[in-house]
């Protein structure tokens, strides 16, 4: 009988700060999961509860219980890092050496290339930003002028931001190309180049999702979706997993506007797809919550993925697994707008798996580690 593992990356849901979060630009404080319970006044979790979910850590709202039906624990980030793609990989079993590089500001040799390049005529911003609120600020600029919007952050990206309805899309994309390029010849070791699309929507410029597109530096080395593929098993990526590993051993791909249509889509998988391993990101707890900082939100959205736990378990098969986990942590009670360094809990469930104890393991390879027994 066919048997799959079904990975989901709740993105940013941190359970705790890691020891050398202080290296980071973080306190010992930090911890996205508890922290946004206790401010949001408590979780209703009910599924994810009976999983172990509470038994993770302490969550207002979530109770331990004695009989849990899933294998929990806490998984440490062994990589010098902080972002999506250093945690994914992490879970696929790629530990990083070094760190990518974050910047305050990109040198102006490297402004000039880009705008030589693009033919854009110029640039705005420059700066570490929050997405939604550079947008407003420079937007009247963008439409006198049409240079695009580059920001950065904590986080080791380049990002670009244009309106849509003034400049295409397909442009946008192409400017992110170029910029990957240049960044890769130049060696700056910057992570992903972002396209940021927005529109401005009854007068306020609004991010569009949908059309949000990563340019990542590939995976160094191989990963668990690499052996797979050298074994003849197929993985389908939802969400952006496919851009956090440009495809790297990744079969089939399916784009998402959001939280819930990555649930509907990661729950159709689950009923029809022939991969042996589905691996979905779930975006909109970092990106829509964890950045700007609205613990309410994030709340709301752990509880949607909670409502789907028992959907996705009367799909599964009796030999699948399913995997719930994070990547690194963006607490919403802390100060700031970037990530947190964190460590993750993570739950493995099976109609056939023997639920116990996990405890807390020292990198995120335990993942990678759990779906290579499962499937090779």
């Amino acid at each position: 009988m066919k048997q799959r593992a079904i990975a989901i990356v709740i993105d940013s849901m941190g359970c705790g700060a890691l020891p050398d979060a202080k290296e980071f630009n973080d306190d010992l404080t930090c911890n996205t999961l508890k922290n946004l319970a206790n401010a949001s006044g408590g979780l209703n979790c009910p599924n994810l509860e009976k999983m172990g979910f509470g038994n993770i850590i302490d969550i207002k709202g979530v109770n331990k219980t004695q009989t849990p039906s899933a294998s929990y624990g806490i998984l440490k980030m062994k990589s010098k890092g902080k972002d999506t793609t250093t945690g994914h990989w992490e879970l696929m079993g790629l530990v990083l050496d070094n760190p990518f590089k974050t910047y305050l500001k990109f040198d102006e040799k490297l402004i000039n290339e880009f705008i030589k390049q693009t033919n854009c005529g110029g640039i705005l911003g420059n700066c570490p930003a929050s997405g939604t609120k550079i947008i407003e600020e420079l937007n009247d600029e963008h439409q006198k002028t049409k240079f695009p919007i580059i920001y950065t952050s904590a986080d080791s990206v380049f990002q670009i931001a244009v309106d849509i309805d003034l400049i295409p899309v397909e442009t946008l994309y192409e400017w992110c190309k170029i910029a990957r390029k240049i960044l890769d010849e130049m060696d700056y070791g910057i992570s992903r180049v972002i396209a940021r699309p927005y529109q401005v929507i009854e007068g306020k410029p609004t991010r569009n999702g949908g059309l949000r597109h990563d340019y990542s530096v590939a995976p160094p080395k191989k990963t668990v979706l690499n052996i797979l593929e050298d074994n003849n098993k197929k993985t389908l990526g939802i969400g952006k997993i496919y851009d956090i590993f440009v495809g790297s051993g990744v079969n089939e791909k399916i784009l998402t506007k959001g939280n819930t249509d990555g649930l509907n889509q990661t729950l159709e998988a689950i009923k029809t797809s022939e991969a042996d391993f589905i691996f979905t990101n779930l975006v909109d707890t970092d990106m829509l919550y964890g950045h700007r900082r609205d613990y309410m939100g994030y709340k709301k959205a752990i509880e949607e993925i909670d409502n789907y736990i028992p959907k996705f378990i009367d799909a599964m098969c009796d030999n699948d697994i399913l995997i719930i986990t994070a990547d690194h942590g963006c607490d919403p009670t802390f100060k700031g707008t970037d990530h947190t360094r964190e460590m993750v809990p993570v739950l493995v469930y099976g109609k056939k798996h023997i639920a116990k104890p996990i405890g807390t393991k020292e990198d995120f390879t335990y993942v990678a580690e759990i779906i290579k027994q499962h499937l090779l």
